[in-house]
């Protein structure tokens, strides 16, 4: 309270705000517990922080009056009563590379830059992750202290970031890899590697985007991980809108390749899974508690790569899977294209034959395939944290198992293999 109330009587310089300190409090007890007094003063703060301060970010970096928003709206979501999915996971602070809310991005334009751009924060998310567990078992850190997790569970989660972070940092760096034959000394070598080109801003919003609700170790975990999943989707976005360009244009290899890359992107997330599944189920459950109001229903990036491959039906459109995510939904009614319906018209005008549509179509069964993995996968997941009560993500197996989508023509996604959950928890599926 001390330093905020010092910085909103002096010039209040977005640039200076002492974010350290507000951070401070809020990991100390939780977003859930902190005091009304100190929401009340940044919630005051907010209010003459409503426009950016037009002075120039550094290269590459983030106005600071923007930062401060974004900050203070996530900080304040529970205290103004927009708490949800998104905020509890400061996805305004990470900058996806593909923000399911942000503007469209050219599809044609070379993806290579916004490849590079998730892969890096893919892995500083990671190597996040396992250097709070490095900093724990060192008693480093005090930060969410209450059930630590024993030695071999810390060393199976070294092992296991190790594994999911290696494919993207192979593309950032070919011939580059970390020797996992001591999982401790991997990580932080993952974490060295990660974090040695990490610009003043990266590294802030990074720290700024962990404000977990209660003091629970495992809490850490889960958010990084969701986090990453989520610069996973909003990867597949990216992908699947060059994909819908390519087949408008004829350009079937491209289609191909792009469908291929998505695949390969997802596949390899797989660990991301076996990672989640280290948290001890009680320590889950405790933290669970506090985080009524969102849930993984309420996840834009999930939706948005969903409703790319294909256009939602009208039910499906106006349940309360696509209404939990506006923004979508609305591109949705406005037009948005589809791999389905590209892919569906360029055979129709003769853009796609042959050996180029036997490409296309098995890329399209197996990007379908990876994506019903996932959410078998992400359903076994859910079901052994909470079992199967209502609001967990639970799914019935006929559903679960239901194709990705109908045998060609347009074998992508269409309908959704769980029902549909009111949104009260982190703990359900993206649906």
């Amino acid at each position: 309270m001390r330093e905020v109330t010092s910085w909103r009587s002096g010039v209040s310089d977005p640039a200076d705000f002492p974010y350290s300190a507000v951070l401070a409090e809020f990991q100390l007890v939780g977003k859930h517990f902190v005091k009304k007094e100190l929401l009340a003063l940044l919630d005051e703060i907010r209010s003459h922080v409503a426009a950016p301060s037009g002075r120039a970010a550094t290269p590459g970096g983030t106005d600071p009056a923007r930062l401060l928003r974004d900050f203070l709206d996530v900080a304040l979501d529970k205290w103004n009563g927009h708490y949800d999915y998104r905020s509890y996971l400061a996805l305004r602070l990470l900058r996806l590379p593909c923000a399911a809310d942000g503007p469209v991005t050219d599809p044609t334009a070379d993806p290579a830059g916004a490849r590079r751009d998730s892969d890096r924060l893919f892995l500083r998310l990671v190597a996040d992750a396992l250097a709070f567990e490095l900093a724990a078992g060192a008693g480093a850190t005090d930060l969410l202290p209450e059930q630590r997790p024993g030695p071999e569970t810390v060393a199976k989660r070294y092992r296991l970031g190790v594994r999911a972070a290696a494919p993207a940092l192979s593309r950032l760096a070919p011939g580059r890899a970390v020797d996992d034959r001591e999982p401790a000394v991997a990580a932080a070598t993952l974490h060295t590697l990660t974090t040695a080109d990490l610009a003043g801003d990266e590294e802030r919003e990074l720290r700024l985007s962990m404000l977990p609700v209660y003091v629970t170790h495992d809490e850490y975990l889960f958010i990084r991980v969701l986090q990453a999943y989520e610069c996973v989707f909003a990867g597949l976005a990216d992908e699947l809108r060059g994909t819908v360009a390519a087949l408008s244009a004829g350009h079937a290899s491209t289609a191909a390749g792009r469908l291929a890359y998505a695949r390969e992107q997802l596949t390899a997330a797989g660990p991301l899974f076996s990672l989640l599944a280290t948290m001890q189920p009680e320590s889950f459950r405790t933290f669970r508690e506090y985080t009524e109001g969102a849930s993984a229903i309420q996840s834009r990036s999930y939706k948005l790569m969903e409703s790319l491959c294909r256009t939602p039906d009208g039910a499906r459109l106006d349940s309360a899977a696509y209404r939990s995510v506006p923004e979508v939904r609305d591109r949705l009614l406005a037009g948005q294209p589809s791999v389905d319906a590209a892919y569906r018209a360029a055979v129709r005008a003769d853009r796609l034959a042959g050996a180029d549509r036997a490409r296309v179509e098995q890329e399209m069964r197996e990007f379908s395939a990876a994506v019903l993995q996932w959410r078998r996968t992400h359903h076994r997941l859910a079901t052994r944290m909470l079992g199967s009560r209502p609001g967990t993500g639970y799914t019935q197996r006929r559903r679960r198992d239901r194709p990705v989508g109908p045998p060609l023509p347009g074998p992508l996604l269409r309908h959704p293999l769980t029902p549909a959950a009111p949104p009260t928890n982190t703990g359900g599926c993206p649906e």
